[in-house]
Formats: structure tokens, C-alpha cells, sequence
């Protein structure tokens, strides 16, 4: 299944499109961005596969998918410190560097999907912790993700399996 999100110039609301269905989605906070870069708020300009979908089991249930799914626990974080060698990947914690924690508090990883961004090889400063999870209620800016309801999530993820990916672009008009 193919995805496609589109949004304004510089736009944090954005549409997404999976088959003949359109999702309302959050974007980064600089909008869609050519050339992304470590802390700069956009959402890059790309085609990404979806390749695992992570879970927060104490809050929801596992959302039907033919994607790998796991359950996260409160030890779970990503790396995104761009001068360690874990550079965009999953760590346990505590860890040292600089990292987000996966187990959050304000529910928006209850459901997250890694996007192949950056992971193979990452690039130090290119960009990490870009996924796919839940929107805040009022569809704030996300830091780089994309996000959408919870409804609409597991909508998606059903239809989607090991060959999906979701492409973004500018919208015209």
C-alpha cells in the first residue's frame, strides 16, 4: 500500500492518502522539507517504507497489520544524538546520550510506526526519530513526524503490510 501526504508550503496540516480514503495528518512543525536536517521541525521531502509498528500495550491493543509489530516497555528510547554511534536507532534505557523515550506521557507513541528515514546507513545530522504515530488532539506540530488519530491509524495499518511506504510532497495550489 502507498501512502501520500501532502501539505502547503511550510504547512504542519496536512492530508493523507491511503487508497481512495483521505486522513487529516500532522506534520513537522517547519512543514515538508528538501534537504532535512537534525532539529529543524520539517517532515522530510521523501519516500519512506513502513517497517515496524511499536505499541504501548498498557494503554492499547495491538493494531491489526501485517507489519512486524512489538510492545514497548518504559526501557525503550531512540537515539538521537548525531555523534553516537546509535545514531537514529532503537536503544534500551537509560542510555547516555541524547534520546527520546518511546514510553511517553502524552500517549502520542501509544501507536508509532518506523519510517525507513535515515536508518541504512544514518547520516550523523541527516535526521532521526521520524515516525509515523498519533496526533495530538488539536493536530500541533509534530518535531519531524507524521500523526494521525488513532481511528484513522489502525485504518491505515491495516491495509498496510512489508511493502508499504508513505511518500511526502508539496500540495499544489
Amino acid at each position: 500500500m502507498e501512502l501520500r501526504v501532502g501539505a502547503k508550503f511550510r504547512e504542519h496540516k496536512g492530508t493523507l492518502q491511503c487508497g481512495n480514503k483521505t486522513f487529516r495528518c500532522a506534520l513537522g512543525s517547519a512543514g515538508i522539507v528538501a534537504g532535512k536536517v537534525e532539529g529543524d521541525g520539517g517532515t522530510p521531502l521523501a519516500r519512506m517504507a513502513l517497517m515496524e509498528v511499536y505499541y504501548r500495550a498498557d494503554k492499547v491493543s495491538a493494531p491489526q497489520t501485517r507489519l512486524p509489530v512489538k510492545a514497548i516497555s518504559p526501557n525503550d528510547g531512540w537515539c538521537d544524538d548525531p555523534e553516537s554511534p546509535l545514531y537514529n536507532r532503537a536503544v534500551n534505557l537509560p542510555f547516555a546520550a541524547s534520546h527520546e523515550k518511546m514510553w511517553r506521557d502524552d500517549d502520542i507513541y501509544n501507536i508509532c510506526v518506523v519510517l525507513d528515514w535515515n536508518l541504512a546507513p544514518a547520516i550523523a545530522g541527516k535526521g532521526s526519530a521520524i515516525f509515523f504515530h498519533l496526533a495530538r488532539p488539536t493536530y500541533a506540530p509534530t518535531e519531524g513526524c507524521i500523526a494521525v488519530n488513532e481511528k484513522d491509524m489502525r485504518h491505515i495499518l491495516a491495509v498496510c503490510g512489508t511493502n508499504s511506504s508513505v511518500e511526502t510532497a508539496l500540495a499544489v495550489s
